[in-house]
């Protein structure tokens, strides 16, 4: 602007010059030729004006995008820790799952379908942890290729974060639950192990096996051969019994009757070892439930026959081990399948 001021300042000199030596025709000549000028110089001051008006917009846009690209960063900077964390959580889930499936055999119990069942909701449980962590991945690599829809992706990060966070607390549970159980089958079989102290060793042993607790008694302290009515003894040790099991309700109790593979050859009611070993089971049942406040929906009866042996050789030895009645006691598993289902 300056400059062409200037400019109109000299022409104007050099006008009043020519004016006092040139003809009126030519002084008007560049009269009209300096007013062309002025218009050019009034455009050309407009248009810097509106240049200058351009960068100062241009000059605050570009302020504004510099501080949403350091939004953008800081925001990608924090769902990379999250993500972090998301993982680190993932991983000590499996492990967690690792541990529970290392032990199960030898934790979870109940009958073969019961088993069967836990077997399948955690590999369910493991097939899901899979998939999430596929999820994971996925949502990883998106992060990385755009770094638009963070807010989107950040919501769909802390949710399954919660999720996670909500099936490690489930997990936490069944583990106590798992040990609750094995704590309370210890202390049934002290229990039973004091009510039948006078019996222990005299044909009648207590163990745990597979998370349940076994009460074996030989056929020489229950029933004579061949025969199902049960001897006096054999009453006194099932009715010490009574006491514990009506003290825990959320036991379930199976009485199986054995028998060994010499075939039966009586007469009368029985047909075979499959009958013996019924009648058996039937009559430490009813001996159970007799005057005794055990719910009956909690109490089965099995006869096993010949087929579950405990000792497998020809032996007289063998024949007699095998010739047993067993009363198992198995922890209710309604609440550990439960928490199972809904992980």
């Amino acid at each position: 602007m300056f400059r062409i001021s200037s400019l109109t300042s000299a022409l104007f000199f050099s006008l009043a010059i020519l004016a006092a030596c040139v003809p009126a025709k030519e002084f008007q000549a560049l009269q009209d030729k300096n007013a062309k000028c002025e218009e050019e110089r009034e455009k050309l001051s407009t248009e810097n004006e509106d240049l200058s008006s351009r960068s100062a917009e241009l000059q605050a846009k570009n302020i504004l995008l510099e501080a949403k690209v350091s939004t953008l960063a800081s925001d990608s900077a924090i769902c990379a820790v999250e993500l972090s964390k998301t993982r680190e959580q993932l991983a000590t889930l499996n492990e967690r799952y690792a541990d529970l499936q290392s032990i199960q055999d030898g934790v979870i119990s109940g009958s073969k379908d019961e088993t069967r069942k836990l077997l399948a909701q955690i590999q369910k449980n493991q097939e899901e942890l899979q998939q999430k962590e596929d999820a994971l991945k996925e949502l990883e690599r998106k992060l990385y290729q755009r770094k638009l829809g963070l807010d989107q992706v950040q919501a769909n990060l802390d949710k399954m974060s919660k999720d996670l966070e909500e099936r490690n607390a489930r997990l936490v549970e069944l583990e106590r639950m798992l040990n609750s159980k094995d704590s309370l089958m210890n202390a049934l079989r002290k229990k039973v192990a004091d009510a039948l102290f006078g019996f222990e060793g005299k044909g009648l042993t207590v163990s745990i096996q597979n998370g349940k607790v076994y009460v074996s008694l030989d056929e020489k302290l229950m029933f004579k051969s061949g025969r199902y009515e049960i001897d006096a003894k054999g009453a006194a040790a099932i009715k010490q019994l009574v006491p514990v099991l009506e003290q825990n309700p959320d036991i379930n109790i199976m009485v199986e009757g054995h028998t060994d593979d010499v075939p039966y050859r009586g007469t009368g009611d029985l047909m075979d070892n499959w009958d013996l070993s019924v009648k058996r089971a039937t009559t430490i049942v009813r001996l159970l439930l007799n005057g005794s406040k055990i719910d009956p929906v909690r109490v089965t009866a099995a006869g096993r026959s010949h087929f579950l042996p405990v000792d497998r050789a020809k032996t007289p030895e063998a024949r007699q081990k095998n010739r047993r009645t067993e009363i198992i006691l198995t922890p209710k598993m309604d609440e550990i399948l439960k928490l199972l289902e809904a992980n």
